[in-house]
């Protein structure tokens, strides 16, 4: 009976031996392939990322300067024009019948004038040879000066009437795109009624809402970047023009007014974009980082992976001082001679071998 026992007990204990060796023998995983970067010595300066929308400086709504019938419209919508182009003429006919009244009523005055002259002329010389009175001299020098009233009268008549035969077209303002035609040929107008916009597609300016508890903290002076959500790639510089101490009661924000500091680069009016604001303050010296090496936590920490002299993954919790479209600068936690990973750090875990990518710097 022991005899048995102890022949079961060997047995087993082989089994479980084999079963640990299969444990330890058993092939480890491939190193995980990634990719990684040295920091970037940097300053840290907290910034404010703001979206807005992009508007014209110059926009207006086109009115007619004289009541008449439209004659014909030169532009559509979508025409680009130069300040002072023709973009609209109305029916001038009556004007130009009123234009020749005025002139011939200014000609008739010119010779009523010519002619009281002559008389001054001739009156002053019979009066030194005694043959007309001075009563008679100074009744001819009233109507000369009546009649000089009279001309000057006829010629600001005649200049009114030219100036109106003159705004029966209406010349384009500033250059810029038409962006709306709101009558046609035929149709009568008045003064007030709008015909057509205009918008000036540069230079453009972006507005943002600024949040009443930072506001105080923007200046002219702060430094601003752009990023047109039109143009992904780009990234542009600005300069703040105007800071509206007015608050929007509802959303408890102020407008700021961006202009865009570029002429390489040309911005659609009514596109979207964002502005990133850096805020006044002390800078401080931290290193930058790709966003995607950086990881989230659950609990608002923040932690990146680094590679140690065997090529393993090391988690180590850092610090952020500010975030820009360049990267995410760490304030703690880094030096500048460590390799954070930047590509593959998603399935890694701590003390994971890794093999680096051809594309590791």
């Amino acid at each position: 009976m022991r005899t048995t026992m102890l022949k079961s007990f060997s047995s087993s204990n082989l089994l479980g031996c084999g079963f640990i060796f299969i444990l330890f023998t058993q092939p480890g995983l491939a190193a995980t392939p990634v990719s990684v970067s040295k920091p970037i010595v940097s300053e840290s300066t907290e910034t404010l990322t703001l979206s807005g929308s992009l508007t014209a400086e110059r926009r207006a709504l086109l009115s007619p300067r004289v009541d008449g019938l439209v004659k014909e419209v030169l532009v559509d919508a979508g025409f680009r024009v130069k300040q002072g182009d023709v973009l609209l003429r109305q029916d001038p006919a009556i004007a130009k019948q009123q234009l020749e009244q005025a002139r011939a009523a200014t000609n008739e005055a010119q010779a009523s004038a010519s002619e009281a002259e002559r008389l001054v002329e001739e009156a002053k010389r019979l009066r030194g040879d005694n043959y007309i009175s001075a009563t008679e001299l100074a009744n001819r020098e009233s109507n000369l000066l009546l009649s000089q009233a009279a001309l000057a009268a006829a010629t600001a008549m005649q200049n009114t009437a030219a100036e109106q035969l003159s705004r029966h077209e209406l010349p384009a303002p500033f250059s810029g795109v038409i962006s709306a035609k709101m009558t046609e040929a035929g149709e009568w107008i008045n003064r007030g009624d709008q015909v057509l916009e205009l918008v000036a597609l540069e230079p453009v300016r972006l507005d943002v809402n600024v949040p009443q508890e930072r506001f105080s903290e923007i200046t002219t002076e702060s430094r601003v970047e752009i990023l047109p959500d039109a143009l992904p790639s780009q990234k542009l510089s600005g300069k703040i023009t105007a800071l509206v101490p007015v608050s929007n009661t509802q959303a408890r924000s102020f407008l700021v007014r961006i202009v865009v500091d570029s002429n390489d680069v040309t911005l659609l009016p009514g596109t979207s974009a964002s502005a990133v604001i850096y805020m006044g303050g002390d800078k401080a010296k931290g290193y930058l980082i790709p966003r995607d090496a950086v990881l989230r936590h659950p609990d608002g920490g923040r932690s990146v992976f680094i590679i140690d002299d065997n090529n393993r993954a090391q988690r180590r919790t850092v610090s952020v001082g500010s975030e820009s479209s360049d990267g995410i600068i760490i304030t703690e936690g880094l030096t500048a001679d460590d390799l954070v990973v930047i590509r593959g750090n998603e399935v890694l875990s701590d003390n994971d071998e890794v093999e680096l990518a051809s594309d590791a710097r």
